[in-house]
């Protein structure tokens, strides 16, 4: 059976994301989620769980940031109210944060989200060994070699099938030591600033970068759209879907994930034709971001070119 993930910015688009067919909503706060379209409160994180529970649905928090010794210091008392507000599990990429879980026996499951780190299905299944029970796969698999991940994956490998690919992630403000060098004014640096930087003599490149309180962000030149392709993702056993709405934003995303939704009801009925994928297709690219580019990542390269 084919779960979606996605991220909700608010609790208004939770509700709407809900009635559209999700099977788990994707959340977090500010100070240990990283990437999350909003940082939303306590009371958010805890309504939306309500909410997602009173659907028969699931929620996931992002417990993703990289942990240094003061966040460590105050991670129990928030795996606490996770706990207290009954989120069904959250994503931890920090080896500091599953022992914890471990030491002082959490019953909260997580999934091992390590970004770009997670490619082979070894390093999957020696977190599975500790208590993952899902891996988010790095977005720069080709098919190939997800095909032969498959085979040896020992708990469900989540994809992202929609959204933006972070590549880079530094704790230090990057933004700000250019802004600094250059001597401006300006003050923007977060995600609504739609900053991006571009290779030397490569104009037509454009990787989105903001900075946070966990450093600087930096995006790939193109964001995902898996949409023709997931009748091979399924056929792989890739049945775990994300969709990410960190620069889709509002009843768009909802829009885009409501194709998702359609695109799995159709797959598990057998019906999902070329034609309708096509069709799919073309409605999530007029919904995207002007200005973002879709393309496939590194799904269609061939394993050996991927260093």
């Amino acid at each position: 059976m084919i779960t979606i993930t996605s991220t909700a910015e608010s609790v208004e688009q939770a509700k709407a994301l809900l009635g559209a067919g999700v099977d788990r909503l994707y959340i977090g706060e500010e100070n240990y989620g990283l990437r999350v379209p909003t940082a939303l409160s306590r009371e958010e994180l805890q309504e939306i769980t309500r909410l997602a529970h009173a659907a028969g649905k699931t929620v996931t928090v992002a417990v993703n940031a990289l942990m240094h010794t003061e966040m460590m210091a105050k991670i129990k008392p928030y795996l606490d109210f996770l706990v207290e507000i009954k989120v069904d599990r959250i994503a931890v990429g920090d080896a500091g944060v599953i022992f914890v879980l471990q030491r002082d026996h959490y019953a909260l499951p997580f999934t091992y989200d390590a970004s770009t780190m997670v490619a082979s299905a070894r390093q999957v299944n020696f977190w599975a060994q500790q208590g993952a029970v899902e891996a988010v796969l790095a977005r720069e698999l080709p098919k190939e070699e997800l095909a032969d991940m498959a085979q040896e994956l020992q708990v469900p490998g989540e994809l992202l099938v929609y959204g933006a690919t972070v590549i880079h992630h530094s704790k230090r403000p990057l933004v700000q030591n250019y802004y600094n060098f250059i001597k401006t004014e300006e003050t923007g640096k977060d995600r609504a600033r739609n900053l991006f930087v571009s290779e030397p003599k490569k104009e037509e490149t454009h990787y989105s970068i903001f900075e946070d309180k966990h450093g600087t962000h930096i995006f790939a030149n193109d964001d995902l759209d898996m949409m023709t392709e997931l009748s091979d993702l399924v056929d792989m056993g890739y049945d775990h879907w994300k969709l990410d709405g960190i620069f889709t934003r509002g009843e768009n995303f909802v829009e885009i994930t409501k194709c998702f939704v359609e695109a799995k009801n159709l797959i598990e009925s057998g019906e999902f034709t070329e034609l309708k994928a096509f069709q799919l297709d073309e409605k999530v690219r007029k919904l995207h971001p002007a200005g973002r580019t879709l393309s496939h990542g590194f799904y269609d390269l061939d394993k050996d070119a991927v260093k």
